[in-house]
């Protein structure tokens, strides 16, 4: 449909005013711009603004649209993150580097940590274990293999989030890092004991207390991926390749809590 010229106006000028792109200028403040109501305006579009935008880039203009609110913070949050660590991510940061409202990240997020639970979502390994806990490997060798490769992974990505978190959690036990860590422990632990629990049942796996047995599968690659950057500088060539160094703890680990067939612990 034909949509009239001082509407288009309008909605440019709104758009101009408020520093958005007509996509986001809301209906209200368009037909405020052009002295309608909200309803005159759609009845005068159809009853929906395609037709305002469709009118708005015929006459040269984009009138944009851009991502998702919760799109936005959460990459605001993970450049924060990879610039200042976590401790710079506040919703106020984040509304200014996102180019959203606040009122609108807590209504996404039902505030900080919410926001931070998604975060940890994108690039903690609690959703790679989840997805490998609804199809597990055959075997427990596998499983751990498994395991260690998707905390690698989470590790890796970049911008390295992950160890941001974790920097921040030794720096300060009852900070952000902290908190996050006890948000997102029931998802981890929960798929990690999908993975190993019907192992330690079958007697395959000592049936030793699950936290010790979660820090002796998880501590020791943990560490060494945090630390990684720096032994890359300083032993070059030695160090072990990624794939390498899992396969190694993979193998102690498997050395420690791996019963005997049969099911006897030592």
């Amino acid at each position: 449909m034909e949509v009239a010229t001082n509407l288009v106006e309008a909605a440019l000028r709104a758009a101009r005013d408020l520093g958005k792109d007509v996509a986001e200028v809301p209906l209200t403040a368009i037909a405020a711009a052009a002295g309608v109501s909200r309803s005159t305006l759609l009845r005068r579009l159809g009853g929906s603004r395609k037709a305002l935008d469709d009118a708005v880039r015929q006459a040269g203009v984009d009138p944009g649209g851009r991502p998702p609110v919760r799109e936005r913070a959460i990459n605001a949050a993970i450049r924060l993150i990879s610039e200042c660590g976590l401790g710079a991510v506040t919703l106020d940061a984040v509304a200014k580097e996102a180019g959203c409202a606040l009122p609108s990240l807590h209504t996404v997020f039902q505030g900080r940590d919410g926001l931070l639970v998604a975060v940890f979502d994108r690039f903690g390994p609690v959703l790679d274990l989840e997805t490998l806990a609804a199809r597990p490997p055959d075997t427990v060798e596998d499983t751990v293999r498994a395991i260690y490769q998707a905390i690698a992974v989470a590790f890796g990505r970049e911008p390295r989030v992950l160890p941001a978190i974790f920097a921040d959690l030794f720096a300060r036990p009852r900070g952000p890092g902290s908190q996050l860590l006890r948000a997102n422990l029931p998802r981890l632990t929960g798929g990690l004991g999908a993975l190993l629990s019907p192992h330690v049942r079958a007697g395959r796996l000592r049936p030793m207390p699950f936290p010790l047995l979660v820090q002796q599968l998880l501590g020791p690659v943990a560490l060494h991926l945090l630390l990684r950057p720096a032994l890359e500088e300083l032993m070059d060539s030695d160090l072990p390749t990624v794939d390498e160094a899992v396969e190694y703890f993979a193998q102690a680990f498997l050395h420690a809590a791996l019963l005997p067939e049969g099911g006897q612990a030592g």
